[in-house]
């Protein structure tokens, strides 16, 4: 399995000081216990850390196959995934933000022509928009997106498993999920045909937990 840089670390603080407690990690790494805890659950599923109630974290010497994980690498994220949340980039960005709190989502995904994928708005995009005396009815959201090629995508064949590193690793709440294909330009161009986000993430735990309860 392949770490990102923090879960390496993670890895070898709690191989030199195991037991130790997610806030003592937490703590080592000058992060909060919550930053920390989607890491520690793919570290713990993997099978290389050991979690004991009220005990803390351990180092697992025995590089054995955990059940949890062989479940991960077979799912893929387009059994995964949910609708997409798509607005257009001429809309206002007052549209988007009601658009954003109506749907309850943390990111809008903004398309073109057939779904075609043209930027990403988030949560945090909308709330900078409103700091100072921008007229949000009048400017329209493509001015505050984020552009290709600065977004994170994922596909539908791709495991879940790297889609929730990636997530992680980049700390952002959706990826669109994309489908590639050849514009009449000759351009390769993502027509968006999902989204794959956090909440997807923990459903998927509880149901893998929920299965390894019945087994």
């Amino acid at each position: 399995m392949e770490f990102t840089e923090r879960q390496a670390r993670i890895v070898e603080i709690v191989k030199n000081s195991s037991p130790i407690t997610g806030e003592q990690i937490a703590a080592k790494l000058d992060l909060t216990r919550a930053t920390l805890r989607p890491d520690l659950t793919i570290l713990t599923m993997a099978g290389v850390l050991e979690a004991r109630p009220r005990v803390g974290y351990f180092y697992k010497e025995k590089k054995e196959t955990s059940p949890y994980m062989d479940r991960l690498r077979q799912l893929r994220v387009g059994d995964f995934k949910s609708l997409p949340i798509s607005i257009r980039e001429n809309i206002s960005i007052y549209d988007a933000i009601v658009t954003m709190f109506t749907q309850n989502v943390g990111s809008l995904t903004v398309v073109g022509e057939g779904q075609t994928l043209r930027g990403m708005v988030s949560r945090k995009d909308l709330l900078k928009s409103t700091l100072g005396k921008t007229d949000l009815q009048q400017v329209p959201v493509s001015i505050i997106m984020t552009r290709m090629p600065n977004i994170i995508m994922t596909t539908a064949d791709e495991p879940v498993l790297e889609a929730a590193r990636r997530l992680t690793l980049h700390q952002i709440d959706t990826l669109p999920v994309v489908e590639a294909f050849i514009d009449e330009k000759g351009e390769e161009r993502y027509e968006v045909i999902g989204r794959f986000t956090k909440t997807n993430v923990t459903k998927l735990f509880v149901q893998i937990g929920s299965l390894g309860a019945q087994s």
